[in-house]
């Protein structure tokens, strides 16, 4: 977590409080004060102008925290330098600000904790807290920070209990608010019996280990402590107490810290390493640094191996670039918590997909027994049938046998009778031969009476263009007769004048009448040319008779005389209706 975002969880807090009506929005008098206590406890140079710009008097109302953040951000939080300010400070301003409002401690003086030390909870719970707003702590986390003050306290926490409390507690956002978790505290449930200057000091503890960045694990003394140091120009050796820091190791002449002695400053050019035992010393162990090797001695293993594992995970730290540990272990038990999330959400899907395949197994089953049902049922049916469809066979069969004597019955019957019907096919394919030979020279004779016919057709068609050349030349003639007369009537005085014209149009009558009378004698050709057709088709109807005659009498049947007349009908029948046609057609 870096520095703006723990200095925005604060803010946060105070920027609440000043929201009495818990619109969301501040009032700018407000926010201008706000800002200015800001710039005092960061020790930022104020600037009057902006903020008096920034926040002046007009009609826009109240100021929300989106509304807030571009004046936070540019003039306050971009100005902030880490280790320009003290941080407690600035902290106990917006303490001060949200307690007023929001902390309520027990009116008769029973709370469990004191204001101060709220103050302090209030400030590991801003570390604690999940970065999203509003704030609230997990209940790992919450179980996390208790556990570390009842361990500063020599005390067990009782987990079971607490599960418990916060099962029942109402959980917003999945977790616990700042206040849900003081009221906890001070309701004394996980801290009965103890009195409160202890919890006063395992929270001042607690409150140095992550806070402050004095500790390193779960008890002080792992990270202040006596130790013996072998000096360096006297090569001594002094009891010293000792403190770690995440970049330095400080040592003093007492545990009340007022005569500093020196400090190891520690970076990723530092290791620790153990010694064996000598010079009357046990359990020591040597700091290297660049310039110089520090030795101490514990006053037995374990203190040995607390220090030696403190001061490498402070080396560790430095190297990675991280200054706090309990950042880093924040980090990770988030990281963790979100593992074991995802663990639990794959846990249940996997659940819920076991759960639905077992439902689909069930089902599967269940749909099994109904087929092994179906199958018996239709093993059942098709025995029936079996048993039905044999009887049906052996009944067919039976039936086939007597059928297959009636036809070997049929088959003799009809063997004798298809010889006679072969003789016969022989009389009647003769027959036909001579009938197809009729029948082609027939079809000559046919076809000479269609050529007579078309013969007459252009004979008649000639006559018929003649009559009408011949009433086309009468209607010259008339129209000139008619002509003449309108003219005689008409001119007698250009008689003489038009007599020329007249006799012109003589001449033309006379040559219209010897065209007519050509006409005529045509007319007269074409009459013979048609009597001569007439004549042609005559003969070609005699000879037609001549043959009928001749098909009448091959038409009589060779067998037994009941069937002459159908085979006569049966193969010269069609030629009957166009015999008929063709004489009346002459006629």
């Amino acid at each position: 977590m870096d520095l703006r975002a723990e200095l925005l969880k604060s803010i946060w807090y105070a920027f609440t409080a000043l929201d009495v009506e818990k619109s969301g929005k501040v009032s700018k008098s407000q926010l201008k004060v706000l800002s200015h206590n800001l710039y005092t406890v960061l020790c930022i140079p104020h600037d009057p102008v902006a903020l008096e710009e920034h926040f002046r008097d007009d009609d826009d109302g109240p100021v929300s925290s989106q509304g807030y953040m571009p004046y936070l951000n540019k003039y306050i939080l971009d100005k902030v330098e880490e280790g320009a300010f003290v941080k407690e400070n600035f902290d106990e301003l917006c303490w001060t600000l949200t307690a007023k409002k929001n902390y309520k401690p027990d009116r008769n003086g029973n709370s469990v904790v004191s204001h101060q030390d709220a103050f302090k909870l209030w400030c590991l719970f801003n570390f604690l807290s999940e970065d999203k707003y509003p704030l609230v702590m997990v209940p790992d986390e919450v179980e996390y920070l208790l556990k570390k003050i009842c361990t500063a306290m020599n005390v067990e926490l009782n987990s079971c209990e607490l599960d418990d409390y916060l099962s029942q507690e109402p959980q917003g956002q999945g977790g616990l608010t700042v206040w849900q978790f003081l009221d906890m505290v001070n309701s004394g449930r996980f801290l009965r019996g103890i009195e409160q200057e202890a919890i006063s000091m395992a929270v001042e503890e607690v409150y140095q280990e992550v806070i402050e960045d004095h500790g390193f694990d779960l008890r002080v003394s792992r990270a202040q402590g006596y130790l013996w140091k072998k000096g360096q120009l006297r090569r001594n050796w002094s009891e010293r107490w000792f403190m770690l820091k995440p970049s330095v190791l400080s040592y003093y002449m007492s545990e009340e810290r007022k005569e500093k002695k020196g400090s190891i400053a520690l970076d990723k050019h530092c290791c620790v390493e153990v010694l064996p035992d000598r010079d009357g010393k046990r359990c020591m162990f040597c700091v290297k640094t660049s310039s110089r090797t520090y030795e101490m001695s514990a006053s037995d293993t374990r203190q040995r191996q607390e220090w030696t594992l403190a001061i490498q995970t402070a080396i560790r730290l430095q190297a990675e670039g991280k200054k706090s540990l309990h950042k880093d272990l924040k980090q990770k038990r988030r990281e963790q918590r979100e593992q074991r999330e995802q663990r639990k959400a794959a846990k249940e899907e996997e659940t819920q997909r076991l759960k639905q395949l077992q439902e689909e197994k069930e089902r599967k089953l269940q749909e099994l027994e109904l087929l092994k049902e179906a199958q018996r049922q239709a093993e059942i049916l098709l025995q029936e049938e079996e048993q039905r469809r044999r009887q049906q066979h052996e009944e067919m069969q039976r039936t086939l046998e007597i059928q297959l004597r009636e036809a070997e019955q049929a088959r003799a019957s009809m063997q004798a009778e298809m010889v006679l019907k072969e003789a016969e096919a022989e009389r009647q394919r003769k027959r036909i031969l001579e009938l197809e030979d009729m029948q082609e020279r027939l079809q000559e004779a046919l076809q000479q009476e269609v050529k007579a016919r078309q013969d007459e057709e252009a004979v008649r068609y000639a006559q018929a263009r003649l009559l009408a050349e011949e009433e086309e030349k009468l209607k010259q003639l008339m129209k000139l007769k008619e002509e003449q007369e309108e003219y005689i009537i008409k001119t007698q005085r250009e008689k003489q004048v038009l007599k020329q014209e007249m006799e012109n149009k003589n001449k033309c009558l006379e040559e219209a009448q010897k065209q007519l009378e050509e006409v005529r004698v045509n007319r007269q050709r074409v009459d013979q040319d048609v009597m001569a057709a007439q004549r042609k088709l005559r003969q070609a109807s005699t000879n037609v008779k001549h043959w009928n005659v001749q098909m009448n009498r091959l038409m009589h049947p060779i067998g037994p005389g009941d069937k002459r007349t159908n085979v006569s009908g049966g193969v010269f029948a069609g030629y009957q209706p166009l015999l008929s046609r063709r004489d009346s057609s002459l006629k």
